[in-house]
């Protein structure tokens, strides 16, 4: 064979592979190359994370034409939402583990068991958030921001999200499920409709088209409420008609006790480390707060950046997690040691690339947003410093999601309470208010933090405990 021919069907065997990933074809992810089944797994839910932090761009592009106060509404809600998100990746995390392990053990009666436990819960927590979310959206908003303008026009919107969360919940824990299921193909395809739906419907709600009303900021949220609805639906017939992997029946919505304390059991760690992170954000928001409303705007331009750059990465992590689940159920603990580690090496690779256009074309990204000096300034300077973890980044994401796929969800949490609210906390504010740092001292506090957590990470993670860990 000629050396061309080798080039050539080296070539072919990749486009195969990429096409195969694509596709969702089943695999076998418990046997055979550790790096075939990384790429398999990653490219689908990179695509799907990259689909996640779309809604975000988006959203903030078009709600940037309004103003500060329209950004800035936007940026503290989020913030709020982040608790919303929290419950929903810890669910998901814990769907994906019991699935995962079940689908290595062979068992996918069991694993579709779970899964419709999952939605059974969702509906539950949703009805708990949206009652006070309902009532008190204004209230959190005169709260958080320090502008009385900011609460005065968007406490709509705030409403709006807090009380219509159950796409959201489900979009990330539906989705987890057929991560878990090593299903990667169909998860990307519900971002990708709901998506779709979101950029076709955001600027006719925000600024008008025909009979319908310009609604402003308001908009914005009915856009991105509709389009993770419809994404839901696609996921719901995937699990109830289609089931590739798995398939839901409507008997398994009964509540079954010992696997809903599974669940439970499971999330409770891996939703409260994520509740540990957005409370620290939350006060993250509330200090920029207390500076300007042109502050607070920044720093959610240049976050939604970094999530645009960091949501990515979380697909290769979300894909160590299923490959440590299926290994474990499996019985092959040293390739699931194995499989994380060269997902971290990966993202590490990735995101040290990310972060040089970072750091060199911050004002310009954030420029892409806006044209309001005191805006760009701020976000470039975030985005700048934010950006200098990155490579730790990397590492941190991986291996912490790879031990939440084992099902140990407490490690995690203690490395997120430890570094989030006995480092970045006090931190932030003693280098934010009391050294008059201002925005700089908050970024700063951020890169450290999130660096620490990850060399504990990956400390921990080669200590091997998560190996134990019973799901």
């Amino acid at each position: 064979m000629t050396e061309t021919n080798k080039s050539e069907s080296r070539f072919q065997r990749v486009v195969r592979v990429i096409r195969q990933s694509i596709n969702g074809d089943e695999q076998e992810f418990t046997k055979g190359s550790i790096d075939r089944a990384i790429v398999l797994l990653s490219i689908p839910m990179i695509l799907e994370m990259a689909m996640e932090s779309l809604f975000a761009v988006v959203d903030i592009f078009f709600v940037s034409k309004i103003g500060p106060e329209a950004i800035a509404t936007v940026g503290i809600t989020e913030s709020v939402l982040t608790l919303v998100y929290s419950i929903a990746i810890g669910l998901s995390a814990a769907a994906t583990a019991m699935v995962a392990r079940r689908i290595g053990e062979g068992d996918r009666q069991a694993a579709a068991k779970a899964g419709a436990q999952v939605i059974l819960i969702a509906i539950v927590i949703s009805v708990l958030i949206a009652i006070p979310g309902y009532f008190y959206a204004e209230d959190i908003l005169r709260l958080m921001a320090h502008d009385e303008s900011v609460s005065s026009t968007g406490h709509q919107f705030t409403r709006l999200l807090l009380t219509c969360n159950l796409p959201i919940l489900l979009l990330w824990m539906l989705n987890g499920i057929f991560r878990g299921a090593g299903d990667a193909a169909t998860a990307m395809r519900a971002l990708w409709i709901a998506n779709a739906v979101n950029i076709v419907l955001c600027p006719i709600f925000i600024f008008g088209f025909g009979p319908i009303p310009a609604m402003g900021v308001l908009g914005s949220g009915i856009a991105t409420t509709i389009g993770r609805s419809v994404g839901v639906f696609y996921q719901l017939w995937q699990l109830f008609e289609v089931g590739r992997i798995i398939k839901l029946r409507w008997a398994m919505m009964r509540p079954n006790r010992d696997i809903i304390a599974t669940l439970l059991r499971v999330a409770s760690g891996s939703a409260g480390q994520y509740l540990i992170a957005s409370a620290s954000w939350i006060f993250m928001v509330f200090i920029l707060g207390q500076i300007s409303k042109e502050v607070v705007a920044g720093y959610t331009i240049a976050i939604r950046v970094v999530i645009f750059c960091i949501l990515p990465s979380w697909g290769m992590a979300n894909a160590a997690a299923t490959l440590v689940g299926q290994n474990l159920g499996a019985g092959h603990p040293d390739r699931a040691e194995k499989s994380a580690m060269r997902a971290g090496y990966f993202n590490m690779l990735f995101l040290a690339f990310i972060a040089a256009i970072c750091l060199i074309a911050a004002p310009q990204l954030i420029r892409f947003f806006t044209d309001t000096p005191e805006v760009v300034a701020s976000g470039s300077l975030a985005l700048r410093i934010v950006a200098g973890g990155y490579v730790f980044y990397g590492w941190g994401m991986v291996l912490t999601q790879a031990i939440n796929g084992a099902g140990d969800t407490f490690t995690p949490t203690l490395l997120n309470f430890v570094f989030f609210w006995l480092v970045e906390t006090p931190l932030a504010w003693l280098l934010a208010l009391h050294l008059e740092w201002g925005e700089t001292g908050v970024y700063w506090s951020i890169v450290l933090a999130e660096s620490g957590m990850a060399v504990a990470a990956i400390w921990l993670f080669k200590k091997g405990g998560w190996k134990l860990a019973k799901v």
